[in-house]
């Protein structure tokens, strides 16, 4: 499927202001993908539909949840999470994407979860930092970014969990394995690369 086709599929499920910021997810993970090495023709097709099913009736999509008996914490966890799940179900079976890399990527891309792939990613980040963003915060992860995916999703991911725990809201159990995920990973690098260097001195 080329952008074009995919696009006006997309764009009869959404309002102006959803499509205009899809086209700013699928700009941003093309250019990301890019950066990464990663193929920028899947990170197109998953960024243009990963918000597919945003505005389905909230009963289909725990429907979909249920019969698919995928994690019910999607649907405790607060209305917004369920769109992504819903999403990769809906775009399989009406769209006909079937790469499971891609669905995988929409499945995710609100949430995170530990060991990511790089196209997962890539579409959790474009979402966060695409140019129509407007919040505190996102500039600096834009920032993160130009020098490294895992360290900007990190801030993405800890401004998102503050900004969760100050509004006393409930914290996606997946989000927070992501983070630690992460920041361990991160600590490990660190510490390989303290330890190299202090071998070579």
């Amino acid at each position: 499927m080329n952008r074009h086709n995919a696009l006006a599929i997309v764009k009869k499920q959404l309002t102006e202001h959803r499509y205009i910021h899809t086209l700013g997810v699928t700009d941003t993970a093309i250019e990301l993908a890019e950066r990464a090495a990663v193929d920028p023709s899947k990170a197109e097709m998953a960024a243009i539909f990963h918000d597919y099913a945003k505005f389905r009736p909230k009963d289909e999509m725990i429907k979909i949840i249920h019969s698919q008996k995928w994690d019910p914490a999607f649907i405790d966890y607060g209305e917004e999470l369920l769109h992504a799940p819903a999403g990769a179900y809906l775009v399989k079976k009406e769209a006909g994407i079937n790469d499971e890399e891609i669905l995988s990527a929409i499945y995710w891309h609100t949430t995170g979860k530990a060991e990511m792939t790089s196209l997962e990613k890539i579409i959790f980040l474009a979402d966060y930092i695409e140019p129509n963003r407007r919040f505190p915060g996102v500039d600096d992860v834009r920032k993160e970014a130009l020098e490294s995916i895992d360290k900007a999703i990190i801030s993405a991911l800890r401004n998102t969990v503050i900004f969760l725990m100050k509004k006393n809201q409930p914290i996606f159990p997946e989000t927070l394995n992501a983070y630690n995920d992460l920041v361990i990973t991160e600590r490990k690098e660190r510490m390989k690369k303290r330890d190299g260097t202090s071998k070579n001195t």
